[in-house]
């Protein structure tokens, strides 16, 4: 069963902006989004819960330094980015 990813115009301009600052990082990024649609549990994407001022979210890697937070809407089978970017800017 696939995964919907709802994006909103907010996580559309920080991806826009991330893109622009990692080029290198776009064929990642897109992977990281297919395997989101297909598993979100998949082990590459790394995923995990977060704690503090971002619980109730979850954080996936798209490589070793850039991660994407997201909310994981399981009832609906929906995954909503909310941010995505370098540790330090997403975290």
């Amino acid at each position: 069963m696939t995964w919907a990813l709802i994006f909103t115009e907010q996580y559309n301009r920080r991806a826009a902006t991330f893109l622009k600052r990692h080029p290198q990082a776009r064929q990642q990024y897109r992977k990281t989004l297919m395997l989101l649609q297909a598993n979100p549990k998949h082990p590459s994407l790394r995923l995990h819960a977060l704690g503090g001022k971002l619980a109730g979210l979850h954080s996936v890697s798209i490589n070793l330094s850039c991660r994407m937070t997201l909310e994981l809407l399981i009832r609906d089978q929906q995954i909503v980015p909310i941010n995505v970017g370098d540790h330090d800017a997403v975290y």
